[in-house]
Order: C-alpha cells, then structure tokens, then sequence
C-alpha cells in the first residue's frame, strides 16, 4: 500500500536524506520518497503502520502526520462503502461460525452449548488466520494491544492461546479457566481496540492475522464484546 504523508522541518536536501534513512529503519517499509517543495513524505509499505511509529525513528525536528489531502479526498459515504466492502470477510467469517453453532445444537437446542461452540470456533478460526502469518502478526497485533506493547513475546505466543481456548471450549474441558482467560486477554486486546478507535488514528486490525486487510473499526470492538459477554454469562451460569 501507498500513504502519503505531511512533512515539517525538511527545508533541504539533507534534511530529505535524514528523514529518508531515517524511515527506512522501518521493516514494513519499502519505498519513502520526499517532496520537498510540497513537504509531503510518500510511502510505499506492506502494512499500514501507525503515525506514532512513523514519528518515533525520526529526529524531534521533523514531524510526519497523514495529508489532509487523502482524508478530504474521499467523501463520508464512500469511506462507509469501503469499510463495509474491507469488514466483508470479517462478517463472512461470523456468520459461518454462527450457522455452524447453530447446526450443531439443532437436534437437541442448549444455549450453554451454542455459546460454547460459538467461542471455541471463534478461537479456532481466528487463530487459523493469525498463524498463516506467525511473523507479521506480532507486528500488527502490538500496534494497539497494550500488553504486547510491553511483552513482545506475548504476540507471539497469542494465536497459540487462542487456538488452545479453542480447543477447551470445543472439548468442553476446563471450561471455567477458558472463560475466566477469555475475560483477561479479549478485556486487555478491547482496551487497545477502544483507545485506537478514539484516537482515530487509520490502524490495520489483527484479528484475522495480516492475511486480510482489515480497518481498526467498531466492529473489531464489537467481535472482542460479543465474546466477552457470553464469557460473563457462562462463568454466571456456572457459579450461580
């Protein structure tokens, strides 16, 4: 993908060879190419990366924000189009774990039992996505979860965690420990998701992997939510 960039404190060659170096530190990046005249930074990466990471590897001189040029390009009703049209996989994926949840308790209805299985395909499916990239998940996921932020090792480990509450859920073993995890590691990556919405900062969400391009949006919010509620309603159930 393409971005284009606003660029302050470049006022010569130098300083345009400064802050090409200086981005190229950056592994997603492939390509930075500096206008000086219209003080704009255009770079080519694999993934999006965050404005703050973009502005971390540079000198306190230069500051680098997105062009309001591509925000006001596009208008409100396109940009819905296109979430909509980005989020399609996402709400592919939830209405195939959905369908699959409810045939599978069709013949004998229990609720308890749809959520089970709802959560552990949930799991299952999800982690199948994040581990088809194991090296760039970590990348993405630590853009806006705050423990992987801190424990780096922790974006690795977590499609492992995932496809292991999968498993749990699934077999109906340790059921009280997959909620209660559930809980912890949905309530620490939701924490993430809210301040990453409220900043408005455009971030790729992580949750199927880096093998889809999804936006950081209200529905990314609304999948750990789900999740979460039916984890509290299960661990009532089961203690009441």
């Amino acid at each position: 993908m393409t971005r284009t960039y606003n660029l302050t404190g470049v006022t010569c060659n130098n300083c345009k060879a400064s802050v090409e170096k200086a981005l190229n530190t950056i592994d997603a990046i492939e390509v930075v190419s500096i206008d000086l005249e219209n003080s704009e930074a255009t770079l080519k990466m694999s993934h999006l990366i965050s404005n703050e990471e973009l502005q971390s590897v540079l000198p306190s001189k230069y500051v680098i924000s997105e062009a309001s040029s591509y925000s006001d390009s596009i208008s409100e009703s396109k940009e819905s189009v296109s979430d909509l049209k980005q989020l399609f996989p996402l709400f592919l994926i939830f209405g195939y774990i959905i369908g699959a949840s409810v045939l599978l308790n069709k013949n004998e209805w229990n609720t308890n039992n749809f959520m089970l299985d709802f959560m552990g395909l949930f799991y299952i499916v999800f982690s199948f996505f994040k581990l088809l990239d194991l090296k760039g998940f970590p990348e993405s996921f630590r853009m806006y979860d705050p423990l992987a932020k801190v424990i780096p090792a922790y974006g690795w480990l977590y499609p492992f965690i995932e496809l292991t509450l999968g498993l749990l859920f699934l077999m109906r073993f340790q059921i009280s420990l997959a909620l209660i995890s559930t809980l912890i590691i949905l309530g620490i990556t939701t924490i993430g998701v809210t301040r990453a919405l409220l900043s408005k900062n455009t971030i790729q969400c992580a949750c199927l992997g880096t093998a889809l391009k999804l936006p950081m949006t209200k529905a990314t919010f609304i999948e750990n939510t789900i999740m979460i509620v039916m984890a509290i309603v299960m661990l009532l159930k089961t203690y009441n």
